[in-house]
């Protein structure tokens, strides 16, 4: 949720002097600002409240009430795997189709998203345009309507407050009506930009390959449905050198490793957080979790946790007692990325050097590596 810091000054006492004495003169100078606390961001992967293969009950309300409580923090964000709207041509034909999927629920369940605790959805993924420009104008009154704010249309900075801090998030993904992942210089001229407005800076994106084929972070650029989806490893590293202080993603529908950079924190996926008859939620498919990280004043990742979800039923997270998602991400991030893969405990913690940022691991696993590579 948004907050504004109230920090409180003090004045110290140094004596017990009267208004005369070094002690007292001493104590009635104005003291430093008390240190801001660290800023604590939550985000989830992709989120659909309905589409035309199944609406939920009580207008959504109901579809994340099992996580409500963990969906905490200074801001929440997420991924809106789709639009709000009614009527109105889709990107797919008038028949049924088993390979065109167009997600379209009505205005009124964005306020679901608000009554669920987020800040904020991004715009930029394959789903935002399924319903054109009319769709997407629909889906922002929608929003604005439930007073959540989003990002991802082409060169678009959306300022947020919490902490006594301005944070600028930004959104990438490899279509016209997203700032475009795939151009690396534009992704760094942006990312500069945001940094001169803002005191830290939040990247989402979406990108890769989809499917629990998809659940190791190559390294060069990713295909899926003939389109180009993104170099990820050189986008998220290209965003932090050009400013970027968390880099987060969503897009291939599984879990996906997590790497530290500059100690910055770069999760490339967080899988399905939640859909309504749109998504498989079986094997790799039905692991999500959310991801809450805490940045330093300087935008340094302190730390954090992985709270592992289950998908059920017809698509809807709830928390899971045997903590599945902990050691896929743990073992993918491994796999992936050696000795900058973020080390992760079996109750989701992200652990910390002596200075409290989130460290690198020194060493690989060789058994969490295989069994990564046998789940491919």
């Amino acid at each position: 949720m948004l907050l504004l810091a109230v920090v409180a000054l003090g004045l110290r006492a140094a004596s017990q002097g009267g208004p005369g004495t070094p002690g007292a003169v001493a104590g009635a100078r104005a003291a430093a600002p008390a240190p801001k606390r660290p800023l604590e961001i939550t985000w989830v992967g992709d989120t659909t409240l309905g589409s035309s293969r199944g609406l939920p009950p009580q207008d959504g309300t109901t579809m994340l009430a099992g996580v409500r409580s963990q969906l905490a923090g200074d801001l929440v964000l997420g991924n809106l795997e789709g639009t709000f709207g009614t009527g109105g041509a889709t990107k797919c034909p008038a028949a049924k189709s088993t390979t065109c999927f167009a997600f379209q629920a009505p205005p009124q369940n964005a306020r679901a998203l608000r009554d669920a605790g987020f800040d904020l959805v991004s715009l930029a993924n394959n789903h935002a345009w399924d319903a054109g420009g009319t769709g997407m104008a629909q889906t922002t009154r929608a929003l604005d309507a439930a007073g959540v704010r989003y990002n991802g249309r082409p060169g678009e900075i959306t300022i947020l407050r919490a902490q006594g801090r301005t944070v600028a998030v930004l959104g990438f993904a490899a279509y016209a009506w997203a700032s475009p992942i795939n151009d690396l210089p534009a992704v760094q001229a942006f990312v500069r930009e945001a940094a001169t407005k803002a005191d830290t800076v939040v990247v989402t994106f979406h990108a890769g390959a989809e499917g629990a084929g998809a659940q190791r972070t190559p390294a060069g650029m990713e295909t899926a449905y003939g389109e180009r989806r993104g170099d990820v490893r050189a986008f998220a590293r290209a965003a932090i050198d050009a400013g970027a202080d968390l880099v987060v993603g969503a897009g291939p529908h599984v879990l996906r490793g997590m790497e530290v950079y500059r100690d910055r924190l770069i999760a490339y996926s967080l899988g399905n957080f939640a859909g309504y008859d749109n998504f498989a939620v079986h094997g790799p498919m039905a692991l999500s979790g959310i991801l809450r990280v805490r940045l330093a004043g300087d935008g340094r990742a302190l730390g954090g946790r992985l709270l592992p979800l289950r998908l059920v039923g017809k698509g809807l997270p709830e928390p899971d007692p045997a903590r599945t998602a902990i050691g896929r991400v743990a073992s993918l991030s491994a796999a992936d990325f050696g000795r900058t893969a973020v080390p992760i405990d079996d109750q989701g913690r992200l652990l910390g050097d002596a200075r409290g940022r989130v460290a690198p691991t020194t060493t690989v696993d060789p058994e969490p590596a295989a069994a990564a590579s046998s789940a491919r």
